[in-house]
C-alpha cells in the first residue's frame, strides 16, 4: 500500500468511532452520545477553554490528543468511569486491550505518522506531561456537564454520589484545570443534594 492508501485506511477505520455508544446521554437525554461526538466536543472544549490551560501547554497538542484518545474504543468499546464501582476504567485488562487497539489502529498509518500519533496517545494515557494533564481534565469535564444537562444521565444508572464524582473525576479535573472544576462543581453539586 502507498502512503495515501494507508492514510485513507486509517481514516476509514476511524469512522467506526461514530458507532461506539457511550454511557453518557447527549444534552437533552434523547439518546446516548457516541464516541465520535465526544472527541469532537472535546476538541471544541480545548479550543474554547484554552485560556484555562496552565502556562506552557500547547493547545494544538491537546486538541490532537483529544481527537485521538478514544480511537481505541473502536475495538474495546466505551468503558464508563463509574462502571464496576469506578474500577473498570483503570483495570489492567482494559489498559492492555486499549494498548493493543492503539497499536493496531495507529499501525494502519504510514510508519512515521503512526509512530507519532501512537506516541501522542501514550502521552495522553500516561497523564504526566502538562499537555496530557490538561487534556485529561477536559475529557472528564464534558461528561459531567452532559449528565447535569440531561437530568442525571449515567449518574443515575451507576448510582453515583457526589463524593464519588469528586473522587473519581473532580480530582482529575482540578489537577489540570482547577478553576474549571470549581465552576463545574458549583453547578452540579446541587443536583446531588436535591435527590
Amino acid at each position: 500500500m502507498n502512503r495515501l492508501d494507508r492514510q485513507f485506511a486509517f481514516l476509514a477505520e476511524a469512522e467506526k468511532l461514530k458507532s461506539v455508544t457511550r454511557a453518557t446521554p447527549i444534552h437533552d437525554a434523547s439518546r446516548p452520545e457516541n464516541s465520535g461526538e465526544h472527541s469532537w466536543s472535546l476538541a471544541l472544549y480545548a479550543l474554547t477553554l484554552s485560556d484555562q490551560a496552565p502556562e506552557g501547554v500547547s493547545i494544538d497538542r491537546v486538541i490532537r490528543m483529544l481527537l485521538l484518545h478514544d480511537l481505541v474504543e473502536i475495538d474495546v468499546g466505551d468503558v464508563p468511569i463509574h462502571s464496576q464501582g469506578g474500577t473498570a476504567h483503570g483495570s489492567e485488562d482494559i489498559q492492555k486491550a486499549e494498548a493493543e487497539a492503539a497499536a493496531r489502529i495507529f499501525g494502519l498509518l504510514p510508519e512515521d505518522q503512526g509512530t507519532e500519533l501512537l506516541a501522542l496517545w501514550h502521552e495522553f494515557e500516561a497523564n504526566e506531561s502538562p499537555d496530557a494533564i490538561f487534556a485529561k481534565s477536559l475529557d472528564r469535564v464534558q461528561p459531567v456537564l452532559l449528565n447535569h444537562q440531561s437530568g442525571g444521565g449515567s449518574w443515575i444508572e451507576y448510582d453515583v454520589s457526589f463524593s464519588q464524582l469528586e473522587d473519581r473525576i473532580g480530582t482529575k479535573i482540578s489537577r489540570g484545570a482547577p478553576a474549571v472544576w470549581e465552576w463545574v462543581r458549583a453547578r452540579v453539586e446541587g443536583w446531588f443534594t436535591a435527590r
